[in-house]
């Protein structure tokens, strides 16, 4: 079974090389973190590196922005593509159950997306790393390393969700449209709707309910790993500063991340193994 899924990521991961979706993907990401990482503060009359959590701020916003996004456009046609193009059902001619085939195709697109992650967003930290005198190496280091891994896992949590859509929908137009409106719910929307009920109630929702309602964001979880550990950065970090820090441990944001992950996987197997193809 190991074998059959090495060979489909591995095929899916050659694609896209050829596509040029990693090149694609790694020049973006690279660009705008450069942009950032040197312009962030352009607004107040500097330019250039000026701090690390301003830095991991500014940064942690356009991931949220772009990960998510390129993500979707990413893997929303994996299947219901396939199936419009003809060449699913020859797929699953080969001795290879459909698990193992979503499963493979689902580690291809990751792959793709962890390497583009880590060359885009690493290569405006080995800016950072030599031309600011002042950064502190290993605090940089430790920092950036979590920013880079917590946006591949970003990442691989919207590929899920583009999985899922993907099995859901009978075409690909429709599922095109479907990825956008979850993309737009997420960045936008629902911080938005949370901040209105908030509002609304005269702050009632209790600290500890509100941050458990920031667990249904996997934006907003990405934000509070990235942005909990910075003291200067609490004020900033919008609906994330107003949640019960006792609740908000490390261990329940990685966990609830990887839940965000595994939980569209599941259910994308699961209603592939359902379709009528």
């Amino acid at each position: 079974m190991t074998n059959k899924i090495l060979v489909v990521a591995a095929k899916e991961f050659k694609d896209g090389l050829r596509n040029r979706w990693v090149a694609g993907i790694t020049v973006v990401l690279a660009l705008f973190a450069m942009a950032i990482s040197y312009f962030g503060a352009a607004a107040s009359g500097m330019v250039g590196f000026t701090s690390l959590s301003t830095t991991i701020v500014s940064l942690s916003s356009l991931a949220i922005f772009l990960i998510p996004l390129i993500a979707l456009i990413l893997a929303y046609d994996s299947i219901v593509g396939e199936e419009e193009q003809g060449t699913l059902i020859l797929l699953l001619t080969y001795p290879l159950k459909r698990s193992e085939l979503l499963i493979g195709k689902f580690t291809g697109h990751a792959a793709m997306m962890a390497l583009s992650t880590l060359l885009g967003f690493g290569s405006a930290g080995l800016l950072i790393a030599f031309f600011s005198a002042e950064v502190d190496l290993q605090e940089l280091l430790i920092a950036y390393s979590m920013f880079i891994v917590t946006s591949i896992l970003l990442g691989w949590v919207f590929i899920a969700l583009a999985y899922l859509v993907s099995v859901i929908s009978s075409e690909k137009s429709k599922a095109s449209g479907v990825a956008l409106i979850i993309w737009f719910a997420f960045v936008f929307v629902f911080d938005l709707l949370l901040l209105g009920l908030l509002v609304a109630t005269g702050g009632a929702v209790g600290d500890a309910l509100f941050g458990w309602l920031l667990l249904l964001n996997p934006t907003d979880i990405f934000r509070l790993i990235n942005l909990g550990s910075f003291e200067a950065t609490q004020v900033q970090s919008g609906l994330a500063s107003i949640a019960d820090k006792k609740m908000i441990q490390p261990l329940v944001l990685w966990s609830a991340l990887l839940v965000w992950i595994v939980v569209p996987g599941f259910l994308a197997v699961w209603r592939f193994n359902k379709r009528v193809i």
